[in-house]
């Protein structure tokens, strides 16, 4: 009998007393023995995953958004406890890459005949410990917006409430020369937003950046965005989508292009002289600000995956 522990975020936006109830009842039938505990505040979710390492459990449950499950995974990276994923929260980016259903009922049940699956994570050390992330760490726009979007209109409008503030701000968007250093290499860039990405679909409608970007492939990959105002943003936010860019320059040939790509496995983020600080966040949730640095673990959470997921063949060298 798998032995599971559920772990509920009651200020999520999909996480109310009645999705509990159907989760439980539905692994329950299915012949899980679940307990159940529920977060009260920020970090919670870490600490029961961290204190449930040592009491026998099989399989840790997340019930939240991506800042649930990362804290989850924080709590869990490395022991080879499986990870569970039931989305209840805005965004849920995580459990979309990995191909899990989105609604409760459905989710619920996938985990009953789910199969454990590695996938890799990133890390960034701060002053309180390490922090992860799964889908991607970011500067700029996108930290930014995530701070100033409240947590009441998350709760009534979900990842409409993202784009609506997108929506009102695009036009304050501007660009800062960042020093960014992958595996040793330096480069200056311009970059409005930055990203650092384990995963290859983001919301809205979890396009794919990269067909060679996935969470089990062994690398980070980092996307930056060079834009000033709406326009300008509009056209970088295209091309990123449309898949143009050019992997690894610092300066592009055209005018017009405006994304970077470059790939590796430890990411130094910092902005340049005289440019002010940028926030970071890590799947969601704001934590500090730049500079910041990126290490990737390769394998380091199993997680539940069902037959949707395709695992990556092999590892790029």
């Amino acid at each position: 009998m798998t032995r599971a522990l559920l772990i509920t975020n009651p200020f999520a936006a999909r996480a109310d007393a009645r999705a509990v109830t159907a989760i439980l009842r539905i692994l329950g039938r299915g012949g899980w023995n679940v307990d159940l505990r529920t977060t009260t505040g920020p970090g919670d979710a870490r600490r029961i995953a961290e204190q449930a390492r040592d009491e026998g459990f099989d399989v840790l449950v997340s019930h939240g958004g991506d800042g649930t499950a990362m804290q989850v995974a924080a709590g869990l990276a490395g022991t080879g406890i499986a990870l569970g994923l039931i989305p209840g929260g805005t965004g849920n980016v995580l459990a979309g890459n990995l191909r899990l259903p989105r609604t409760t009922a459905r989710a619920a049940r996938a985990l009953l005949t789910a199969r454990p699956h590695p996938i890799d994570l990133g890390v960034v050390e701060r002053a309180d410990g390490p922090h992860y992330f799964a889908v991607a760490a970011g500067t700029g726009f996108d930290a930014q917006l995530m701070a100033d979007t409240d947590l009441q209109s998350k709760r009534r409008w979900k990842l409409g409430a993202y784009l609506a503030r997108a929506a009102l701000t695009l036009t304050n968007v501007r660009s800062a020369t960042h020093r960014v250093t992958v595996d040793g290499t330096l480069h200056e860039i311009r970059a409005a937003m930055l990203l650092i990405l384990n995963c290859g679909q983001l919301p809205p409608g979890f396009l794919r950046l990269r067909a060679d970007l996935a969470p089990d492939d062994g690398w980070l990959d980092i996307v930056a965005l060079d834009a000033n105002g709406a326009l300008q943003s509009v056209s970088a936010i295209v091309q990123l989508l449309f898949g143009t860019g050019h992997n690894g320059s610092t300066r592009v040939g055209k005018a017009s292009q405006r994304i970077w790509w470059a790939r590796g496995r430890t990411v130094r983020v910092e902005v340049a002289e005289g440019e002010p600080r940028r926030l970071v966040q890590l799947d969601g949730e704001v934590t500090g600000a730049t500079p910041f640095e990126a290490r990737l673990l390769p394998g380091a959470l199993t997680v539940l995956v069902g037959s949707a997921f395709r695992a990556t063949e092999a590892r790029h060298g």
